[in-house]
This record gives C-alpha cells, sequence and structure tokens, in this order.
C-alpha cells in the first residue's frame, strides 16, 4: 500500500480520537461508555484557543463531543496539538454552564453572585431589545457593543452590521482592541493593507528567527515547535530571543538579549542605522519599492480621558515625506554605544544581531505579540521592525519576512477583517472615507449616504470602559468575552470611591460559564458554544476556516446569531429604509423575522451570509460594488476570499484565493511572484502587470506601490520605576491557561496543572525584601492594588527590578493594578511596563 505521510497522520488522528473516546483522557461528563456497535461522526473544526488556527476533528456520538485530536489537512498545524488543544473537547462540559436566560431584578446585588434568576427566552429578548431601543432613540452616543476575537467571522460580521448600518452607531469595539490594535495600525500606515505579507510555512523556510517580545512557547505553542523543528533540521538555524525576562522561548535561543522595557524601540532603530551607514542595506530594493516618512514626535501618554481630544492626541498620527537621506539622519544617534547603554544589551550582542540582517541570502523570520503590541509605543515598534526587513528587501518571500502573531482564534477573521473596530468596516474599509462608504452601501444594497451619519470613529474600547466607569453609558452588550477580569485598571472600571457608573448601566452579557463579568449584567443570555454551532475563524496567516457543527447546546443555550437577530427585529420595528422595513432590508434574506423560532438551516444560512460578505473582497458579485471599486481604485479583489463550500473542501484556505480550472487556489506569500501552484500571489503580476519589478516584488496595494519606511523615535515608557513604585509589572499568558481561564479552568487536567497564578520574582529582589517564595504580597500602583503568592522558581526568570503575574484567575484579579495608558495611535492598552510597590502581607505555608 502506498502510505504518505499525510494518510499515515490523518489514519493516526482518528485511531486517537476512537482510543480516546474510551478512556479517560476524554472521557466526557455525562458521556456514557462508549459501544463498538454505535456510529460515531467526524468533523471538522478549529481550535477554540489562541490565535495559531489548529485544525481538529472532532468525533461525536449522540449530540455530544468524544475526542477531538488534530487536523493534518489543515495547513496551519498539520495535525499538531498542544496540551489545551488535546482537552479541547471537555471545555463544552463544565458543571457550571449557564443553561437558561438569567435576569437581575436589583441593580444593588451587582458585583456578586447573587441576584440572577432564571428567565424565559422571551422576557429576556423583550428586556434586552426594549433597553437597546430606549437608548438608541434617546441618545445612541450611550450605547456600545464590546465584541470579541472569539465571536465567529460571520456572528461579528452581522453584529457590526447591525451596529453600523441598522444603529447607525459606531460604539462597537473588539476586545482584539487590547492584542492587535497596534499591529492593525502598522499594517495600515506601512502596507494601506491589514494583512501580512507571510505564512506560517516560512518558519519551516527561514535561517533566522528574532522573536521580539513574545513567549510563543506559552503563547503559541503549535508555531514554536514549528521553529523547534526547523531548528533541528535546518543547517546552521538560528534563533535570537529579545525580551524584558528569559522565558520557555528562550530555551531555544542561540541568543537572549535581555533589554530594560520600552528600549526595543532604540535596538530596532540602532540596526537600522548600522545598515544605512555602512550600505548593507538592499540599495536595488530601497530604490524600487520604499518611500520614507516622518511621524510626529513628543506625543505624550494616553492616561488622561482627554488625551484624544488633546492637541497632542489629534497630532499623533501625522506623518509627512521625507527623503532617504533625512531618514538616515534621524537614525545616527542611534549608535551601538548609546543604544548599549541605553537598554542594557551588551555592544558584541547588538552588533551579532544587526550583522545577521546584513547577510546576503540569508532568510530571516521576526516574529512578535504582545510585547511589541501591548506598549505605550506599540504603533512604533511594529513600524521599527518592518523597516528593518524593508530596509534589507527580507519581505514577502518564503522564510522572509516581519509576522506579527494574534492572540485569538478568530481576532483577524472577527475582529479586523469584518469591521467590528469603531472606525472600521468590512475588508480595510474605514468609516472616515467618502468611497469605502459608498462601496459598503453597495454592498448592503442602501441608499447612497445612508451611512453618512457614522462617518467618524466611535469608543474604542478603553474608552468604552472609562465612559462605562463615569456612568456615561447607559446600555453595553459584551459577547465571548471577560472585560471584568482583561480590562486594564479595573480599579476604574469596576468603580473606585463614589464613580461607579456600572452600577447604573444596563449590562447584557452573552456567556457561556459564569465569569466576573456576569457578576455585573442584567441579563445574561446563555451561548452555544464553539462546535454546537456552525461557525468560522481566521487566523493570523489570514486563513479562513470553518468549524462545523458536532454537538448538541446543553439546556436553553443558542446560537448567538438567532440572539442577535431576534434583539435587531424587536429594536428595529417600524424603521424604515427607503420605504422597506429596516430588518427586512438588512437580514431578511438570511432570516424570516416573522418565524416563531429561526429554524433555517445553520449550514445554509452560514453559506447565505458568507455570500454576502465575501462580496466585500469580490466586488464582481455586485455590479454597484464593483462599478464604485473600479472608480475608487480600491483593488477590493484582492483582498478575495473563496466560497463557503471551498473553504470546507480545503480544511481552510489563506485569502486572496484564486479559481483556477474549477479549484480554489490559496495564496500564501503576498505581493511576490511566483507559480500559483507554489502558493504566490498572482494579483500584482496579472491585473496590475507589475511583473518586470525587481525581484518578482509587487506591493501593488500600497500608495503609489511603495510601503512606507517611517522613523520612530525612542521614547520612554509611560511611566518609570521611582522610589514609591520601583518595580515594572508585566503581564501575560502561561501554556495551560488561555485569557481569563473561564474555559480552560473547566479542564481538571489543565487547572491542576496549574492551578494557581503566581508572581515571577527576581531571587535577588526577594531576598532584598525578604520575601521567600510562598508569601503573599501586595502589589501596588498608582492606580490600584492586588494580592498574590511569590515564586522565584517559576517558567520566567525576570531580572532585577522586574515581576510578571498571567491574568488567568480572578481571584487575584491583578488588572486592578495595571495601567490603562494606551498606545496614542492604536489604543491599545499598555500591559506590560505599570510600575509598582511589593510588599509582603504574610509568610508562606
Amino acid at each position: 500500500m502506498d502510505l504518505t505521510r499525510r494518510s499515515f497522520v490523518k489514519a493516526t488522528a482518528v485511531a486517537l480520537a476512537s482510543a480516546a473516546a474510551g478512556g479517560s483522557s476524554a472521557a466526557l461528563s455525562g458521556c456514557a461508555p462508549r459501544s463498538l456497535s454505535e456510529e460515531t461522526k467526524m468533523h471538522q473544526a478549529v481550535c477554540r484557543f489562541c490565535g495559531c488556527g489548529c485544525g481538529v476533528l472532532c468525533e461525536s456520538r449522540n449530540g455530544k463531543l468524544i475526542s477531538v485530536t488534530g487536523d493534518p489537512d489543515n495547513g496551519s498545524n498539520r495535525g499538531l496539538n498542544c496540551i489545551k488543544g488535546y482537552y479541547l473537547a471537555k471545555i463544552l462540559y463544565g458543571k457550571d454552564r449557564i443553561v437558561k436566560p438569567l435576569i437581575r431584578d436589583d441593580a444593588s446585588t451587582k458585583g456578586t453572585d447573587e441576584g440572577l434568576r432564571e428567565a424565559t427566552w422571551t422576557e429576556a429578548l423583550e428586556l434586552v431589545s426594549g433597553k437597546l431601543r430606549e437608548t438608541w432613540k434617546n441618545d445612541k452616543s450611550r450605547l456600545a457593543f464590546w465584541g470579541s476575537g472569539q465571536q465567529p467571522i460571520l456572528e461579528g460580521y452581522c453584529t457590526a452590521k447591525f451596529w453600523k448600518a441598522g444603529l447607525l452607531s459606531n460604539n462597537i469595539d473588539p476586545n482584539a482592541r487590547l492584542c492587535m490594535a497596534s499591529a492593525v495600525v502598522a499594517f495600515m500606515n506601512v502596507f494601506q493593507t491589514d494583512e501580512p505579507a507571510g505564512c506560517y510555512a516560512d518558519i519551516d523556510e527561514a535561517d533566522v528567527f528574532v522573536t521580539w517580545g513574545a513567549n510563543m512557547a506559552e503563547a503559541h505553542p503549535m508555531l514554536y515547535s514549528r521553529l523547534t523543528a526547523r531548528k533541528l533540521s535546518g543547517k546552521n538555524v538560528r534563533h535570537f530571543d529579545l525580551g524584558t525576562m528569559r522565558t520557555r522561548t528562550s530555551a531555544s535561543a542561540d541568543k537572549l538579549l535581555l533589554f530594560k522595557p520600552g528600549t526595543d524601540l532604540a535596538i530596532a532603530n540602532c540596526i537600522a542605522n548600522y545598515l544605512v551607514e555602512n550600505k548593507l542595506y538592499d540599495e536595488k530594493f530601497v530604490a524600487d519599492h520604499l518611500q520614507f516618512k516622518q511621524g510626529a514626535e513628543n506625543i505624550g501618554n494616553a492616561q488622561d480621558d482627554g488625551y484624544d481630544a488633546s492637541d497632542a492626541g489629534k497630532a499623533a498620527g501625522n506623518v509627512s515625506g521625507i527623503t532617504f537621506e533625512e531618514y538616515a539622519e534621524r537614525l545616527k544617534p542611534y549608535t551601538f554605544e548609546y543604544t548599549s547603554e541605553l537598554s542594557g544589551v551588551a555592544i558584541e550582542d547588538l552588533k551579532e544581531l544587526a550583522a545577521v540582517f546584513a547577510e546576503p541570502g540569508t532568510r530571516i523570520m521576526s516574529l512578535w505579540t504582545m510585547g511589541v503590541n501591548q506598549h505605550n509605543r506599540g504603533t512604533w515598534m511594529n513600524h521599527n521592525i518592518y523597516n528593518i526587513h524593508l530596509l534589507t528587501g527580507k519581505i514577502a518571500q518564503p522564510g522572509n519576512g516581519p509576522f506579527s502573531l494574534t492572540g485569538q482564534p478568530s481576532a483577524c477573521g472577527t475582529a479586523r477583517e469584518v469591521g467590528t473596530f469603531s472606525h472600521r468596516l468590512p475588508a480595510d474599509l474605514v468609516v472616515n472615507n467618502d468611497a469605502h462608504r459608498r462601496y459598503s452601501e453597495a454592498v448592503w444594497n442602501l441608499p447612497e449616504g445612508y451611512l453618512d451619519p457614522i462617518s467618524k470613529p466611535g469608543f474604542h474600547t478603553v474608552k468604552i470602559f472609562r465612559e462605562l466607569s463615569k456612568g456615561n453609558i447607559d446600555f453595553l452588550w459584551s459577547a465571548h468575552n471577560n472585560w471584568a477580569v482583561s480590562m486594564p485598571n479595573l480599579t476604574r472600571t469596576l468603580g473606585r470611591g463614589d464613580q461607579k457608573g456600572i452600577m447604573d448601566s444596563f449590562i447584557v452579557v452573552s456567556e457561556v460559564y459564569p465569569t466576573l463579568s456576569t457578576q455585573y449584567a442584567d441579563v445574561v443570555l446563555p451561548s452555544a458554544m464553539w462546535v454546537e454551532r456552525e461557525g468560522q475563524f481566521g487566523n493570523g496567516e489570514r486563513r479562513t476556516a470553518v468549524f462545523e457543527k458536532a454537538a448538541d447546546a446543553p439546556g436553553e443555550a443558542r446560537w448567538d446569531l438567532w440572539m442577535l437577530m431576534e434583539v435587531a427585529k424587536r429594536v428595529l420595528d417600524g424603521e424604515l429604509i427607503d420605504g422597506e422595513d429596516a430588518f427586512d432590508r438588512l437580514f431578511g434574506s438570511v432570516y424570516d423575522k416573522d418565524a416563531a423560532d429561526f429554524k433555517a438551516d445553520m449550514r445554509a444560512t452560514n453559506a447565505a451570509l458568507w455570500e454576502e460578505y465575501r462580496t466585500f473582497s469580490n466586488p464582481g458579485l455586485n455590479p454597484r460594488a464593483a462599478a464604485i471599486n473600479e472608480s475608487a481604485k480600491l483593488k477590493m479583489e484582492a483582498k478575495q476570499l473563496a466560497p463557503y463550500d471551498a473553504i470546507i473542501a480545503g480544511h481552510g484556505l489563506t485569502w486572496p484565493a484564486r479559481e483556477v480550472d474549477g479549484e480554489w487556489k490559496p495564496t500564501l506569500w503576498r505581493f511576490c511572484d511566483g507559480p500559483q501552484e507554489d502558493g504566490f500571489d498572482q494579483y500584482g503580476v496579472e491585473k496590475y502587470g507589475e511583473r518586470d519589478l525587481a525581484g518578482g516584488i509587487s506591493f501593488y496595494k500600497s500608495a503609489n506601490r511603495k510601503p512606507s519606511v517611517v522613523f520612530r523615535p525612542y521614547e520612554p515608557p509611560a511611566e518609570t520605576p521611582d522610589e514609591q513604585f520601583p518595580f515594572y509589572f508585566c503581564t501575560g499568558r502561561l501554556l495551560e491557561h488561555w485569557h481569563t481561564g473561564s474555559m480552560t479552568r473547566r479542564v481538571p487536567e489543565l487547572d491542576k496543572a496549574l492551578p494557581e497564578a503566581l508572581l515571577e520574582m527576581n531571587r535577588e529582589d526577594c531576598e532584598r525584601l525578604g520575601i521567600a517564595s510562598g508569601d503573599r504580597v501586595k502589589v501596588r500602583s498608582r492606580w490600584g492594588e492586588f494580592e498574590i503568592n511569590v515564586s522565584t522558581a517559576g517558567r520566567m526568570e525576570p531580572p532585577a527590578g522586574v515581576a510578571f503575574a498571567p491574568f488567568f484567575a480572578e481571584e487575584n484579579l491583578i488588572n486592578l493594578a495595571v495601567q490603562d495608558t494606551y498606545c496614542p495611535l492604536s489604543k491599545e492598552p499598555d500591559y506590560k511596563k505599570t510600575c509598582v510597590s511589593i510588599e509582603k502581607v504574610a509568610k508562606g505555608a
């Protein structure tokens, strides 16, 4: 028999699934032992955790999941799962699932486990719809929706459409604002398109890896396994790890460059200065492909509520064109000597890293995540990494590229691509661009000018919760997030002193388990979870994948799309668009508002919605949209999504996808000429006629077809340690738990593996303060305080003056003390550099 590796892995995955069904490793609560005579079904899906987008195969029987294993036909993970993925099936079956709508009759009980009573769906929907309609009619600036990179794509798309086209409000934002916004703004600034040029396959081709503030071993384990596999199988493959502390990712690094928090800006400029000063950049690539710009400087820090409206805030995004020579002049202060003194990194290490970028023919992949994005200058740091790759031409080719790693399963597909950000519309379109609104009106069958009331961005995430705390939000609906644990400066959000606006606001939470956020809800809507309905995720490499319905939701838990449609039809009742019922105009093609229940087939409903949504990237499907695309030169077809059935057949496809001889082909490398069958981009060379450009590179989406190298200087963190608050405090994730732990802590194996969040401290700091491992300490900042136990033997090894804790444990609630200062351009908070004091309050057992 001809047994390929793929068929072997796939057969093994199915065998493991079957074996696990009868064993303790995947045995599920309420699931009877399996009889060999009973039929099981296999379903295609995508992992519910992190931004890797790992494909999985779900085995179910009698409406319940039995096991989950890696899908070898999914190109992102090729059949591998991490420990969270291994126990994925169990997240559906925690004992405390919310299975009925809950209503709070007395707001004085908010913030506690008490006060919520069971209700019917009709009562809950009427209450939510009534409150939303009342707020909308009185003052729509006082309503908000906080979505998630965990919502499936089409649920996010319909929410954005309801909010922006139905309610004509931009007060909608996703929790991706907390993790990916800096990458989004930098993508748009540099390339005028929000997407990576490369893909995960770059990991298999690179000669050098540079991780910038990215603990991949804990936060992106499957991608880290590909990195380590490349190191083991390749010849002289090197890894440089840059960060503010030693992590598990440092274990594979040939060199660890520990820098003082915030000085990564200077390190990147130092490398660029070395390349330019010594003429080690790619002169032809620079001349053919790049333009140079200068951004605003000394823009202050977004700590106060009025920052965005201040002169500094309004000027923060300003850029102006400069020459290459002017750019070189601005780099000159960033010598090895100056940068070493500022950052604490040895001159020899800086020189070694800079020299690697100068090596002709060496393929370099830079990878970064929250250490770069959650930064008071997060957008700037994204720029500075791009600058190095653009100067050397190490971009848009296999193994060569800067790659921003996403944190959530659909932070790209749902938060970024469908327009749930307060300033965006689907497919890279923005609300403050006339042509973009006209295009959206065409796709949504709206009259010209209908969307003009949303021509200004709404409240971003931090603004939403700051206004909530002050009592300026009357209605908040949140879905698939746990803001009462994850938001920074929770002392402000949850009410400080007499500032308790959260108690007076009407809050709706769509959720699957009780969380700290549901304790503040007036209505809790029980959601069907993950494969209890069909949906789609879009991961960090532009891969869109479908997860099929494989299990039944418990009790009265329902599909989020059904909840949304039932609320929308009530709120829009009596409203007209061009004389037609507003709900029918917006959603009538996929939802019968007169039906007693949502009885439409999930697959058919998703496919119909998908066809509407993909029109944003396939203008040929809509003549009116096609005309606007052509006249405004929007190039929407260059983000083309494949049809729904093709995505399922391909176990996920990276866009733009092209139909060749009746088969839809994915694109792996954007803006790079090469054979379609090998995954190279065809739009630049075919539609825009640029095959003759140097190196086969065509940045056809960029302004003047040239990405921007934007000079961004070093500026210090928003606050630096002092006598009162002498430590930097950094938050993040660890392998076993995902985000606020609302799912993973329901899995006994994961909870036992990491049952407690600990404060990781440097041994010398502990000795100086008289603190031992196991002692309980109080961590205090200018913003708030919390208590936690200390460890000096954890997986993180902070240098003196730095401490770390994960944020999964609500019993510690570390974000009470974390600043809500944000990057002025992206509005993404800095979770990595809050200044704190640490004081022992109890001796360990």
